[in-house]
Parts: structure tokens; sequence; C-alpha cells
């Protein structure tokens, strides 16, 4: 018999482990045993374990995975142990042989240093608000040795101690976003203590930094897009209002869980408007966000109601604002966006799927032949969902 797939177990592990670890943060912060840190519970500890480690080295993995297997199976030999008392002996002895076979794994790679920031979370949201803050804010303090582009190549950078990294990879996947904050707001030192990186927390308050952190993460997606044909790391659908006619608006959040997303970028007059389709919502944008009047029957008319999602939906395709119309994002019903159509294609096909997990979900039945190229593409999106891990935990 086959034992599970290692991405199902080793995605089962990592969230045992990330609710294992925020349980903890809220235990200790409840009981007041840590404090604050740029607004949320801050880690209390000097390290946490080592998600991104463990996402890599599966023999690691397997090693945790026995061990906590171990720790339960000695837990209820002692709870037998407690009832049983005819046997507790035997029971205490099942409980310490299981302990003393178990595949410990190593501490010094289990566990890697953490900042009290590690566990935090960015408030934004992935909002249009926030790229277009965070694009101000990279242009003014990061161009010069990151570059405009993301690469690492800017002005100052030859010039550095050590060469800034590419965001243009999974750089971003590899660490999580708590971690990104603390090393933007404190600056970083090499082994030697020298600095690498400065400090910018007397320049960027908490707002400011995660700003700049989800700008990062479009700027790194256009970049791959335009360069690759492919993001580097899962992107979500953008947090912006929609207004679907003269409704009061609801958040882009709402559709997340049970609805795929058709974003398109639209300019032109009313009869051009794509047509609605059952399979998903089909999202607009235009250049000024305003509602549309005077839709006709059949017609979409939900528009995301910001006038910066025209630019921040352009950063991630890579490609300048004023060549945007015309193109069409899809999302699944997991809110990630996955495929990219650019103006001129006829038809959607599966060169268009930029972000593509290669993890089939074995329930979903086999593509009919004869299926149109936008049908394929989405039962592919169907079966085969992201499982966005960063910094070595699910998101």
């Amino acid at each position: 018999m086959n034992g599970p797939p290692a991405q199902a177990w080793l995605n089962t592990l990592l969230t045992l482990l990330q609710d294992g670890q925020l349980a903890l943060l809220r235990l200790w912060h409840v009981l007041h045993l840590s404090g604050d840190a740029h607004g949320q519970p801050a880690w209390p500890w000097a390290r946490r374990i080592a998600g991104e480690t463990l996402l890599i080295d599966l023999g690691l993995a397997r090693q945790v995975a026995w061990s906590l297997a171990a720790i339960s199976v000695a837990l209820a030999c002692l709870a037998v142990a407690s009832i049983w008392r005819g046997k507790r002996l035997t029971w205490l002895a099942a409980a310490a042989l299981t302990l003393i076979l178990a595949p410990w794994p190593s501490p010094a790679l289990l566990f890697t240093p953490a900042a009290p920031t590690s566990f935090h979370r960015s408030p934004t949201r992935f909002s249009t608000d926030s790229i277009a803050h965070g694009a101000r804010l990279y242009a003014q303090h990061c161009t010069a040795c990151h570059g405009e582009d993301g690469r690492g190549e800017g002005p100052l950078a030859a010039g550095l101690l050590r060469w800034p990294p590419t965001f243009v990879g999974p750089l971003l996947g590899r660490r999580a976003d708590g971690d990104l904050f603390w090393h933007i707001a404190n600056g970083m030192r090499d082994s030697d203590g020298r600095q690498t990186m400065p400090a910018f927390s007397r320049k960027l308050d908490d707002a400011d930094t995660w700003a700049v952190i989800e700008y990062t993460k479009a700027l790194a997606a256009g970049t791959a897009a335009s360069t690759f044909g492919t993001w580097p790391i899962p992107m979500r659908l953008f947090d912006v209002t929609v207004r679907c006619g003269q409704d009061g608006g609801r958040a882009m959040a709402d559709w997340r869980g049970h609805q795929r997303v058709r974003v398109v970028a639209f300019e032109g007059d009313a009869g051009g408007l794509p047509l609605e389709d059952p399979r998903f919502l089909t999202l607009l944008l235009t250049r000024d966000g305003k509602p549309l009047v005077n839709v006709p029957q059949f017609r979409a008319g939900c528009v995301a109601a910001s006038p910066l999602a025209w630019d921040a939906y352009a950063r991630i395709a890579g490609i300048a604002p004023n060549r945007l119309a015309g193109t069409e994002f899809l999302a699944d019903r997991g809110g990630w966006l996955r495929a990219r159509s650019l103006p001129g294609r006829d038809a959607w096909g599966t060169a268009d799927l930029l972000c593509s997990t290669g993890q089939v979900n074995k329930d979903r039945g086999p593509t009919s032949p004869g299926t149109d190229g936008l049908t394929s593409l989405l039962l592919r999106m169907d079966a085969e969902p992201v499982r966005f891990v960063q910094g070595g935990f699910i998101h």
C-alpha cells in the first residue's frame, strides 16, 4: 500500500506546527507573559521551528512527523497507565521505550533564529491602496540598491558590502512576512557584524513597512511575468471594493472560497463590455474606478471601485499601464490569480497559466475531449489548488 503523497502529509505537518506555534504565541500573550511588537503579539523566544527547512528536507520532516507520533503514543500510554493500575509499570515502560526509539531531529536543523515579528501578518490584505503607497516608498528608499525592477541591480548596488538579493525568484516565498518586516525595520548584518542593509524604522512607520513588503511582491510578479512568463510566488486578488451597478459595494474577499473571478482591463464604450459568464464573476478595471451606467443586458457591470487598481494589475502583469487595456486575468476559487491573457489573444490556453502547482487533485475528473481552452484552463485551476507555503507555513 502506498502512503499519502509527500505534499499531502507535509502540508498537514506544516499546518500542525504552524497552528501549534500560533496557539502558544496567543497563550503567552493572553497570560501577559509576552508583550506586543509593532501592534501585534510578539514572539517571545529567540528561535522558532524552521518550516522553510522542513519544506526542502523531507528526511528531517519525516523525523519530526515520527517524533510527534511517538509523543502521541507515549501520552496515550501514560493515560492508560493512570487508569489501569495493575499494569502501570508495563505502560510506563512502553511510554519510555517509545520515546527512546523515536528518531528525534537535530535541534540545530529543526530550529532557526526568530524575531519578535516572525509571526506577524500584514493588516493591509494586499490592497490596491497599499500597493500604490508601497510603490512610492520603494522608489524613494529602495530603488537605489534593489533597482526599479527588483533585480538588485540599482545604481548603488555595486558599491555595497554585499550585492542586494533579487526579488525576481523564490526569495519572498522563503521568508515569512514578519521576518521581512523585521529586516526592513531593523536592518541586516553579516556574520561579522557588518551592516549589509540599513534600518528604516526611523523613516518608515509600520504601515509604510507593510506597504513596501506588499509592493515588492507585486514588483517581483511583474518582472518575472515579463521575463519568464511565470510568477515566482502565488499572487492573491488585490483587496478592493467591488461595485456592481449602484450598490454600496462589497469587498473582493467576499467571493473568496466559492467563486472564480475574471478580471478584465476595460477601456471603451458600453457596447464593448464583455459578456457575463456563469463560470466566474467578471470584474472590470477602469482607469477612473467609477461605477458604469447604462450597462447593456447580459454584459458585465461589476467594477473595481478604485483608480489605483489599474496600475496595480499592470504591475503584476509586467506591462505598462498605458498598454493594460484588453488584458485579462483568471483567479481560482481560493482567490489566487492563476492566468493572464494579453491583449490581442483570441482564446485562452495553457500558455496563459502563470501560476501552476503541478499537484493534481485526483478527485477531479479528466477533461473531456473537445473542451474549449477556457474551460480546460478553469478545470486545471480547480484540479491544481494553490497551497502557498511562505516562510515554511501555509497561507
